[in-house]
């Protein structure tokens, strides 16, 4: 997981502040909403990726491991790593998925 969110230097929890976060990094970034039920299989990318959420909760799985993202957290990926998520509850999950190539 990326470092915890800080406040006091993230500023407060929103969108804006999260995108300037991920391309301060480097990375370009794009937002989805994924609904209730939504589950992506294992599989990988070609670019290292984070997954940031916003609202919701996802669930992500990689190297034998899983964890649940909630607001504000960061999950980065790197190329190649094979991995699975899915939206767990009944809210849709938020997502910023940030990639660099």
């Amino acid at each position: 997981m990326i470092k915890p969110r800080n406040p006091k230097t993230d500023g407060e929890l929103n969108e804006a502040n999260m995108r300037i976060k991920l391309e301060a990094l480097g990375y370009r970034v794009s937002r989805y909403v994924y609904p209730p039920g939504t589950y992506f299989p294992a599989h990988t990318h070609e670019v290292d990726k984070i997954d940031g959420v916003l609202s919701g909760q996802f669930r992500m799985s990689m190297h034998g491991d899983s964890l649940v993202l909630t607001a504000g957290d960061m999950l980065a990926v790197p190329r190649g790593v094979e991995h699975s998520a899915e939206v767990i509850g009944n809210e849709a999950v938020v997502s910023l998925d940030a990639i660099k190539f």
